[in-house]
């Protein structure tokens, strides 16, 4: 029988889990927003579903599996809000349902380690909505649901370099400021994991070995370009948005051991070096 995956949200992660799955025989159906968007979709392999109530419901009663990707947005969860009672009847039938969400459900930690048994206690209002999404999508009865808290995401087109060559790149230093990434490969080999070894309830961090002060990735990239390093700016006096500040309101190191030892995991770019080297060499 043909594996079908509903993308809800065809997005970045969307795209790199679909890159593994076509070839191996899945259908895959992707929505989409914009009709202009319907092409794209389909030279990926991808069969386009138009984010409209009829046409999501008529995709999700073919659908094996379901990847949720699409974030919270006028304070509800987009997919829930469109189609929850149609999700809510096929849950039984599912064989796998994943839902993307953030490490920013934990909060602040002060640089400590966090891991998937830690309490929530997000900050900030993006990490307030995801976890009041994850609590939504874990009412609905019977439903296979797998969550994944992921952290920065990186890869092709989303690497620091085009910034460090043009000289707009700046080194925002926050003396003990860490982050923990994720490069989108290793995302989507952990849900290709958990999609062959389901286990409904679980909750995954999705990142990778080495939390790093955002000044080191930068430098490191320039590194790599024989570029000097961007010029350092001071948290307190630098020119942010809004959203860009915000995520330095929050300082933790993400654990991944469970991806480890539950899915077999074996992290492609165990870290920023790793990764920025395979960008760069893909560049090339």
């Amino acid at each position: 029988m043909t594996r079908t995956l509903l993308t809800l949200g065809h997005g970045y992660s969307a795209a790199a889990l679909t890159r593994r799955l076509i070839p191996q025989g899945w259908r895959v159906l992707g929505t989409h927003r914009d009709p202009s968007k319907a092409s794209d979709l389909k030279a990926q392999g991808v069969e386009p579903v138009l984010w409209q109530r009829d046409a999501l419901e008529a995709a999700l009663a073919q659908a094996s599996h379901v990847l949720v990707s699409a974030g919270p947005r006028d304070g509800g969860d987009p997919a829930l809000d469109e189609i929850g009672a149609a999700i809510a009847q096929r849950a039984p039938t599912l064989d796998w349902l994943g839902y993307l969400s953030t490490t920013g459900v934990y909060g602040d930690h002060g640089g400590d380690w966090v891991d998937e048994d830690t309490p929530l206690a997000p900050t900030t209002a993006r990490g307030k909505a995801r976890a009041e999404a994850e609590a939504a999508w874990q009412a609905i009865d019977g439903l296979p649901l797998h969550i994944f808290r992921l952290a920065g995401i990186y890869g092709p087109g989303r690497g620091p370099f085009e910034k460090v060559r043009q000289g707009t790149a700046r080194r925002i230093v926050k003396p003990g400021q860490v982050f923990s990434r994720i490069h989108v490969e290793d995302i989507a080999q952990a849900l290709e994991a958990s999609i062959r070894q389901p286990r409904p309830g679980a909750i995954y961090n999705l990142c990778d070995d080495d939390p790093a002060p955002p000044e080191a990735v930068l430098e490191h990239a320039a590194a790599l370009l024989g570029l000097p390093p961007p010029p350092e700016v001071a948290f307190d006096v630098a020119e942010m948005s809004p959203m860009a500040r915000s995520f330095y309101a929050e300082n933790k190191r993400v654990r991944n051991d469970r991806i480890k030892h539950e899915l077999g995991v074996t992290l492609l770019y165990p870290d920023y070096r790793a990764g920025l080297e395979a960008l760069l060499a893909e560049e090339r």
